[in-house]
């Protein structure tokens, strides 16, 4: 495998050149301000903190991406996301749910083989298939809003996520499709969108964790 092979899956972009995708670059600026809005946000809540630093990270890797554009630039750019989502479902498990440390990870884990299992199936509808993977994660929010129903914050904040997330996916699955429209294409959105709203499920998380810690004065 050539971890310097030359991608090219954006309108954007329509040479090798660094600076080629100077519009998804630059949005990336989008993650590091809400990972910095929220840093402070988060004090004494670990995992809310280790969250918002995966969002900056997140920011670094897919600007990475989308200025060298390579297999090893996407692998910096997919990890961070994967890191979120099994931390926030970590979080969820342990903090909002009520599990325990080791139930709290096997349910996390579960997370594999479910994306496994809606991965192909996503990917054989005309709109979904193009980020099947990534509608697997406001698919779960809706689920675990409607599990987390007695719990009217949370259910808000997931399904105002998933919702959120739901607007992100389709700015990024449309990209291509309106290149000759949009010569710069609506990848972009995918950045700005996300950025918005993994700051707002750190927030919903804070939210819950402040709520339970004023309870047990």
């Amino acid at each position: 495998m050539d971890w310097h092979s030359h991608i090219d899956a954006y309108c954007e972009r329509i040479d090798p050149g660094f600076w080629s995708e100077p519009i998804n670059a630059l949005t990336n600026l989008a993650f590091l301000v809400a990972a910095l809005w929220v840093w402070p946000r988060t004090a004494g809540l670990p995992l809310a903190r280790a969250l918002a630093a995966i969002v900056f990270a997140i920011g670094i890797g897919s600007l990475l991406f989308h200025t060298f554009a390579t297999l090893w630039s996407a692998l910096m750019d997919v990890v961070p996301i994967g890191a979120f989502i099994l931390l926030y479902l970590f979080a969820v498990h342990r903090d909002v749910i009520g599990l325990g440390l080791w139930s709290a990870l096997g349910a996390t884990a579960l997370f594999i083989p479910f994306a496994a299992i809606m991965v192909p199936l996503l990917g054989m509808l005309p709109f979904f298939g193009i980020s099947a993977f990534y509608w697997t994660v406001p698919i779960l929010l809706v689920i675990y809003a409607l599990a987390l129903r007695k719990t009217p914050q949370i259910t808000r904040g997931f399904l105002t996520g998933a919702v959120l997330l739901a607007l992100s996916i389709s700015a990024r699955s449309v990209d291509e499709t309106l290149c000759n429209l949009l010569p710069f294409g609506t990848h972009f959105l995918w950045h700005v969108f996300n950025a918005v709203m993994l700051a707002w499920m750190i927030l919903v998380y804070r939210r819950h964790m402040l709520a339970g810690a004023a309870r047990d004065r």
